[in-house]
């Protein structure tokens, strides 16, 4: 089984109430159990665990063991007959990530399988004994250390009664005895082995695991010019969920901090991870602050004939119905200027997500007039996608619109613009798109699992009362990407197959108040076979 995470902003865009853990940071990391199992038993296999509890000393723990107690003496004389007791071999099973009785904190139980042997002159052959037991570690959020609350393992120990000890053969009924006393003492004595021999390899272990998160997070994400750079908030633990409360900074090409995403005062639901290893959840006002660097208001002129001569065929035919004069003075060189005055804004709904756009638009009759013919002002809107090209998350625009339009200048007669709304759409969707398409959004970064493999966008379902009583029957929206291609995800029913690369759907976002709606958008991993 395998995971990636491909990209560090978008699996799925939020925008309305969910019944959820809620969450005001800029951009939250959730990782699931299966995340915290996986790194953490990378960790023991780094830190030898088992070499660990191969190298327990058994024999002289049980010793100083026997001499204890009102019948030292006649354990001393039971350990004289064994001269040789030592672990043979150990594997650390199943890690289990489980939720605490305790407010921020979670539960690891760590299942230990060894085999240990003894030598006594009373056999020829060395007696077996298989030993299970489990230790329990505990991780709780620290919130009196200085600085950004971390976690820690508060506690480890060999949790009582998990220590079953049995032989792995039959032995001669004279030296049953002999195995006896020498479980009896294994029992008090493995535990505090594991608890002061072990225990400190897995708190170096799980310190290693949560630096490792850190330092996930904390890498710069490049924007071209500048970058984006996330840093730990806070930390919290809901349910079996370790959840990193980031900040983020948008930084220039010489690594100064221009724009800090601070911490709103608003709260959003925190979608559940609904059976996926991770999510990365981010404000969509992050993700604008990143499109805005990456596509500022810009100017853009097209030789209109020269580039697209049917549609300047057809914008001439379309200003002759509303002055021939006008449509005589556009020659062969005839100019369109765009202007976009601000840089796309997402907008979020149940559908999908939109960009809307300010653009104003000069049309000049030659290349050489002065002035325009006229000049309009289109509210524009276009469908936003997202989608994987090789080592990068690129963001598409698609289908761009007029939505209203505006006769902010005349050189020939008042006329209403919306006669020509179906040729300047043709003519947005064919020049401008070109030319804010592809944008690389970030290089992706590392997965907080090891193995690659593939991530899709996910639909969490809302919590409420949908308000349309037959679409809650509906299967959840998922939007397929199309590997290989420009165009960006197609859309798709329900959750994405193996052969996706990632997908995208939208679904609303929770707030706390309903004057200030802040969507944010999601990443989320899945493992697949």
């Amino acid at each position: 089984m395998a995971v990636r995470w491909t990209a560090t902003l978008l699996c799925g865009l939020l925008a309305a109430t969910l019944a959820q853990a809620t969450f005001s940071a800029p951009a939250v990391l959730n990782l699931g159990p299966d995340v915290i199992k996986e790194r953490l038993t990378q960790k023991l296999k780094y830190h030898d665990a088992t070499a660990i509890l191969q190298q327990l000393p058994l024999l002289s723990a049980m010793r100083e063991e026997s001499s204890r107690g009102l019948l030292s003496g006649l354990k001393d004389t039971i350990m004289k007959h064994v001269i040789w007791l030592k672990v043979t071999s150990a594997a650390i099973t199943q890690l289990q990530i489980q939720p605490s009785d305790q407010d921020q904190e979670l539960v690891i139980k760590i299942p230990l399988d060894m085999v240990a042997g003894f030598n006594t002159p009373l056999v020829k052959t060395i007696v077996e004994m298989h030993m299970q037991s489990e230790v329990e570690a505990r991780i709780r959020v620290d919130s009196e250390q200085v600085g950004p609350s971390a976690l820690v393992l508060s506690d480890c120990f060999n949790r009582q009664g998990t220590l079953r000890i049995s032989l792995l053969r039959k032995i001669s009924f004279w030296v049953s005895p002999l195995v006896d006393k020498v479980t009896s003492l294994l029992m008090p004595t493995l535990p505090k082995l594991v608890k002061t021999q072990l225990c400190p390899v897995i708190q170096a272990a799980f310190k290693d695991m949560f630096q490792d998160f850190l330092k996930l997070v904390r890498v710069p994400i490049p924007l071209s010019p500048g970058g984006l750079l996330f840093d730990l908030l806070s930390s919290y633990i809901e349910g079996d969920v370790i959840q990193l409360n980031l900040q983020a900074k948008l930084l220039d090409s010489q690594s100064k901090v221009t724009n800090w995403l601070n911490d709103s005062s608003v709260s959003l639901a925190m979608p559940p991870l609904d059976g996926a290893p991770f999510s990365f959840v981010m404000r969509q006002d992050v993700l604008n602050a990143v499109v805005a660097v990456l596509l500022p208001p810009d100017k853009l002129t097209v030789l209109l004939d020269y580039v697209l001569p049917d549609l300047a065929k057809e914008l001439k035919s379309s200003i002759k119905e509303i002055s021939e004069q006008a449509a005589e003075k556009l020659d062969g060189t005839q100019l369109v200027k765009f202007q976009t005055r601000k840089t796309p804004q997402l907008l979020l709904s149940q559908g999908g997500a939109q960009a809307a756009q300010l653009i104003v638009l000069d049309l000049f009759p030659t290349n050489t007039a002065l002035r325009p013919l006229f000049t309009l002002g289109i509210e524009a809107k276009s469908e936003a996608q997202f989608y994987t090209e090789g080592d990068q998350l690129v963001l598409s625009f698609n289908d761009i619109s007029a939505e209203r339009i505006k006769l902010m200048n005349s050189d020939i007669k008042l006329f209403n613009p919306e006669l020509l709304k179906d040729i300047i759409t043709k003519i947005l969707n064919s020049a401008l798109l070109i030319t804010e398409n592809g944008a690389s959004l970030c290089r992706l970064l590392p997965s907080p699992v090891s193995s690659p493999g593939v991530p899709f966008l996910h639909l969490p379902p809302p919590s409420g009362p949908s308000p349309n009583p037959t679409s809650a029957a509906q299967p959840r929206p998922s939007l397929e990407p199309v590997p290989g291609r420009r165009d960006g995800p197609r859309r798709a029913g329900g959750t994405p197959s193996i052969a996706a690369a990632g997908a995208i759907a939208t679904s609303p976002a929770g707030v706390a108040g309903e004057n200030d709606p802040k969507p944010h958008v999601e990443w989320v991993g899945e493992y697949v076979t």
